[in-house]
């Protein structure tokens, strides 16, 4: 029902700030909580943060918080991850994905996932 396409990874220097993209189909956008994760080589899966299905509302794991933000523009059918003052542990393959509820961290909990977008992170 839903694909999800992330956009915007690339190589930025620590410190740098990266804003990614992820573009929806379907109109049922606004039915879904989307979450962002993000996967480093040899790791499991992480929990980066979701927004709510209006936007009202934002959750983010410990490492994201004061750092990354999310928004959602639901007439765009987009949502965005803003990163700042990226360090070397943020190198990894971001996705984002659905859940109809919010809030929901675990993988399991997400119906769509994108195909993710690498971002590294380097000195």
């Amino acid at each position: 029902q839903v694909q999800l396409v992330e956009s915007g990874g690339g190589l930025v220097q620590t410190g740098a700030s990266l804003r990614l993209s992820c573009a929806a189909s379907g109109r049922s956008f606004s039915s879904y909580a989307m979450g962002w994760f993000r996967q480093a080589p040899g790791k499991e899966r992480e929990f980066v943060g979701t927004i709510s299905q209006v936007g009202t509302g934002t959750y983010y794991s410990d490492s994201a918080k004061g750092r990354f933000a999310i928004s959602r523009d639901n007439a765009k059918n987009t949502v965005y991850l803003q990163m700042n003052s990226l360090k070397l542990e943020d190198t990894a393959v971001y996705y984002c994905a659905a859940s109809r509820a919010y809030v929901v961290q675990s993988s399991d909990g997400y119906e769509y996932w994108g195909q993710g977008t690498q971002v590294t992170v380097a000195s």
